[in-house]
C-alpha cells in the first residue's frame, strides 16, 4: 500500500489532457464551423444580353463546357446568350439553361472554389446540385431543360400569372391568398417584406386588389409566362418526377439548403424528393439564409449573372459579407 502511495504517479492526468485535448478540438470545430462559405445560385430573370461571353473568350474550360452544352441542347444556346436580343432570352426553354450554364460555368472556373454549404434561388438550385457535386454539368443541363420545357407547356394550359407584394406581413398575405375564390398562392418568401404570390390569372388580380386594401405598399403583376412555384405546375411537376428520377444523384461535397425545406440536406433520395415538390411549392428562400446563418454562414457569394440574390441575402440579414462572383 505504501508503494503505491508513495509512486508518485498522478494517474488523473491523462483523463485531464484527454478532457483538454477534446475540449480543444470542440472550440475549433465550433470556430470553423462559425466562419462558414455559402455559395448561393440566381434563377429565371437574372438573364442579360452578353452573359458568359467573357468567359467564353477568355476561358479555355468555359469555351468547351459552352459547346458541350450547345451540342447537349442541340441549338447553339451561346449565340442567344452573347448576342441575342432581351425577348430571345426571356423564353423559357432559352432563360433557365442560359442561367444555369452562366453560374455553374462561372463556379467551375472559379478560384479556390470549396462551398461550405449552397442553395440556389428556384431554378438556382439545379446550378447549386452542380456546384456541390450531387449532379453531373451534362445531368444538371438535361434537367433544366426538360424542366423549362415542361414549365412552359403547363403555362400554356391555364392563364396563369405571379405578382410582386412589398411590405405586408406574410401571414396576412397568406390569409389573403386562402380568402379567394380560386388558385392563388405565396411562391417566393424573397426577403422580409418582399413575397411574390402565384396562381390563375383573375384570383391573383383580385388578391393584389386586397393586399393593397390590406395596406401593401405595391401589389404588381409581373411580366412572366406562368404561375410557378403554384399547383398550375402540376402537369410539369409529373413530367419533370420521371426525369429526375432516372437520373443519377450522387452524395455532395456539401450540403444544400433547399427551397422546399430551408434546411441542410445531403442525402441524395432527399435532394431528389425535394426538386420534385419544388415546381408546385413555394422557394423559402428568407427562411433558407436565416438557416444558413443559424448553422454558421457568414459569408455569401453569388455565382451567376446580376446581384438580385446578394440584395436578398443583406436585406435578411445586414452583418454577413456579401460578394458577387
Amino acid at each position: 500500500m505504501a508503494d503505491r502511495a508513495d509512486s508518485g504517479k498522478d494517474d488523473s492526468k491523462p483523463a485531464q489532457n484527454l478532457a483538454l485535448q477534446k475540449n480543444y478540438y470542440f472550440c475549433n470545430n465550433k470556430q470553423n464551423q462559425l466562419n462558414m462559405k455559402a455559395y448561393v445560385f440566381p434563377g429565371q430573370g437574372a438573364q442579360f444580353t452578353g452573359m458568359g461571353k467573357d468567359l467564353y473568350e477568355t476561358s479555355p474550360l468555359a469555351k468547351d463546357l459552352f459547346e458541350k452544352a450547345n451540342e447537349i441542347l442541340g441549338f447553339r444556346i451561346t449565340d442567344i446568350m452573347f448576342e441575342g436580343t432581351a425577348e430571345q432570352l426571356k423564353e423559357t426553354k432559352v432563360t433557365q439553361p442560359a442561367v444555369f450554364l452562366h453560374s455553374v460555368i462561372l463556379a467551375k472556373t472559379l478560384d479556390n472554389f470549396k462551398p461550405e454549404m449552397v442553395a440556389g434561388h428556384s431554378l438556382g438550385e439545379f446550378s447549386a446540385l452542380v456546384a456541390n457535386g450531387a449532379l453531373s454539368f451534362e445531368d444538371g443541363l438535361k434537367l433544366v431543360s426538360q424542366r423549362a420545357i415542361a414549365m412552359q407547356k403547363a403555362c400554356e394550359i391555364t392563364p396563369s400569372t405571379m405578382a410582386a407584394v412589398l411590405n405586408l406581413d406574410d401571414k396576412i398575405v397568406e390569409d389573403i391568398c386562402a380568402s379567394i375564390d380560386g388558385v392563388v398562392v405565396a411562391a417566393n418568401y424573397n426577403c422580409p417584406g418582399q413575397l411574390v404570390i402565384s396562381g390563375e390569372l383573375k384570383a391573383v388580380e383580385e388578391a393584389c386588389e386586397k393586399m393593397k386594401e390590406a395596406g401593401a405598399k405595391r401589389a404588381l403583376i409581373l411580366p412572366v409566362g406562368g404561375a410557378f412555384h403554384s399547383p398550375m405546375m402540376e402537369p410539369a411537376r409529373e413530367e419533370l418526377a420521371a426525369a429526375i428520377e432516372a437520373t443519377t444523384f450522387a452524395t455532395p461535397i456539401c450540403p444544400v439548403y433547399q427551397n422546399v425545406t430551408a434546411s441542410a440536406v445531403s442525402d441524395a433520395d432527399e435532394i431528389k424528393k425535394n426538386l420534385i415538390i419544388q415546381l408546385t411549392a413555394p422557394v423559402k428562400w428568407t427562411q433558407s439564409v436565416q438557416q444558413m446563418i443559424a448553422d454558421g454562414a457568414t459569408s455569401f457569394t453569388e455565382v451567376g449573372p446580376g446581384k438580385v440574390l446578394v440584395g436578398l441575402v443583406n436585406k435578411i440579414n445586414k452583418e454577413v459579407e456579401t460578394i458577387s462572383a
